[in-house]
């Protein structure tokens, strides 16, 4: 039969598998570590049959796909690893930390012990190159399988499936799980890896983006890690860690009161900023963060809370102090990027801020998005003395945008969409895939956007976030994570319709489909009158009380 592999023709047996074609192609055209296939969207594993007349890419891990495979199957190692180690040892994996994943045991600490013997055998198993297997099986068997190894949270998970069968998956003899996704072929292909020790679990650090052959250095991040142990004990008291908790919260119409309480320590939490802020004795609020992590609704809140204390905060804009486009270098492939801090007139803005603060009147400009260029209009703007200024943009905690201006009066806040909710214990939802979701209802809702160019933006957007944001992260003063537990069941009924229509034929349908997939794990709930009127999720769903026209 004949097919096309990375735009090379080639011809083969029929039945053969796709690793065996890739071997087919010529010495030069070969990538160095094949880890899947990717056919008109979908993201087959290459041991999965070659299909006649197909254009076909082979995954690398330099596409995101091939990264996904690799942390998939990665996952698969650790965890059987862990299980010769000692077969009791009941492994959750949590969530990302910096370039690796948390994983942790359900109801004990990791000891250095332990960690070093699963490494043992985890490179014990890459090296001997063992093949994934896998096998498809009904619910019912899968369901007895959960029951007989003690597997309480893909049990309960199963009542929410849609389809009566799936794959499981193992490495030899050891146990078998359910990823919601390919893997690689065999165990060789994710010889790359490290273990970082982080009480009371672990860090599996993947290979660096920049050179796949050696394993991502690991950097402690203690402020984002407090982040994450704080949600850890917020899913306690709310008592959901996976999406079955959710789900049946939905069912027992319990989930009313749960959104009450999520709400209510979101607003803890804003209230404790506002405190800490006030302590500090600063001047500036500089909050960033990236793409959809409710940044607008945040610096209304924060307002009101500072109010309480008998503030009275003002908001400057930083899109005014745009430099013209047409003065701005070109990127390589000929594009601006106008999310470079040197896209702003930094040396202006901080002069500015600098007069603002000793209680002079500036004039501030105004920039046309039309034209591309700052308007010859200007509007008088000045603050009285000791009152606070919030500042919000991708750049609020580079040294750069406010430099020269003393770092003591400036406190610095840092919001992501830090999202804790698992699908179950061996299978997390990413928080950039819950960001777009929330950039996908929100620009349909209130842009017109439609979700596939919505998509086709998020590549450049992460770009964006990995260059200008998450570098600075740890320069924070405060962080705040604006996920909220509930809100996937409630994003569902917007975004699902949308995503479902994407057809294989687009060249966005993997990223739909691959939202589409977690998302059919969720229930959807209809309880909007629940949510109150300035909770983040508005600024994405609509009916925000902050945006409202005037009465």
């Amino acid at each position: 039969m004949y097919l096309k592999l990375d735009d090379y023709e080639i011809s083969c047996e029929s039945g053969v598998r796709w690793q065996d074609a890739c071997a087919l192609l010529p010495e030069k055209k070969r990538p160095v570590r094949p880890l899947g296939i990717s056919v008109q969207g979908r993201t087959l594993s290459l041991s999965e049959p070659a299909e006649e007349y197909a254009h076909a890419r082979i995954l690398t891990f330099r596409d995101e796909e091939g990264r996904r495979i690799y942390e998939r199957t990665l996952q698969l190692l650790f965890i059987t690893a862990a299980h010769r180690v000692d077969p009791e040892a009941h492994v959750r994996i949590e969530h990302s930390y910096g370039c690796g994943l948390y994983i942790c045991l359900r109801e004990r600490e990791m000891t250095p012990e332990f960690i070093a013997a699963v490494e043992r055998e985890m490179r014990a198993l890459a090296a001997a190159k063992l093949p994934v297997e896998c096998k498809a099986v009904t619910t019912d068997d899968a369901q007895d399988y959960f029951a007989r190894t003690g597997q309480t949270d893909r049990l309960r998970i199963l009542n929410y499936r849609q389809y009566g069968h799936f794959t499981l998956y193992h490495i030899g003899d050891g146990p078998e799980d359910y990823f919601y996704g390919a893997m690689a072929p065999d165990t060789g292909a994710v010889d790359v890896f490290s273990l970082a020790i982080c009480p009371p679990g672990v860090v599996l650090m993947q290979p660096d983006e920049a050179d796949p052959s050696r394993p991502s250095e690991f950097r402690k991040l203690p402020k984002l890690w407090r982040v994450y142990q704080e949600t850890a004990e917020w899913n306690r008291i709310l008592g959901c860690e996976n999406a079955a908790d959710l789900n049946e919260m939905i069912v027992n119409h319990g989930l009313r009161e749960f959104i009450r309480v999520n709400e209510a320590l979101q607003e803890r939490k804003i209230q404790s900023i506002a405190d800490q802020f006030v302590a500090s004795g600063a001047r500036l609020i500089l909050i960033a963060g990236p793409s959809s992590s409710g940044k607008t609704t945040f610096a209304h809140r924060l307002t009101i809370a500072l109010k309480v204390q008998g503030l009275r905060p003002v908001k400057l804009s930083m899109d005014d102090y745009y430099l013209d486009r047409d003065s701005l270098p070109l990127e390589p492939d000929g594009t601006l990027d106008l999310e470079r801090v040197d896209a702003l007139d930094t040396e202006l803005f901080c002069d500015h801020l600098k007069r603002l603060m000793a209680g002079e009147t500036v004039e501030m400009p105004t920039f046309d998005f039309n034209s591309g260029k700052r308007s010859e209009r200007t509007h008088a703007f000045s603050v009285e003395q000791g009152q606070p200024i919030i500042i919000e943009g991708i750049h609020g905690l580079n040294e750069k945008l406010t430099e020269g201006i003393d770092r003591s009066v400036k406190f610095k806040i840092y919001i992501s969409a830090l999202t804790m909710l698992n699908l179950d214990d061996h299978n997390r939802i990413r928080t950039t895939d819950a960001r777009l979701l929330r950039r996908i209802v929100r620009d349909s809702q209130f842009r017109g956007t439609p979700p596939e160019d919505t998509i086709a933006m998020w590549k450049s957007v992460r770009r964006g976030e990995e260059n200008y944001i998450f570098p600075f992260q740890e320069e924070a003063d405060a962080m705040f994570n604006s996920s909220l537990t509930y809100e996937l069941s409630i994003m569902k009924k917007y975004a699902y319709p949308a995503l479902r229509a994407v057809t294989p034929s687009s060249p966005h349908y993997t990223l739909a489909n691959r939202l589409v997939k977690f998302l059919n794990y969720i229930q959807t709930a209809d309880v909007e009158d629940e949510i109150p009127v300035n909770s983040l999720l508005r600024e994405f769903i609509g009916g925000c009380c902050f945006y409202r026209e005037t009465d």
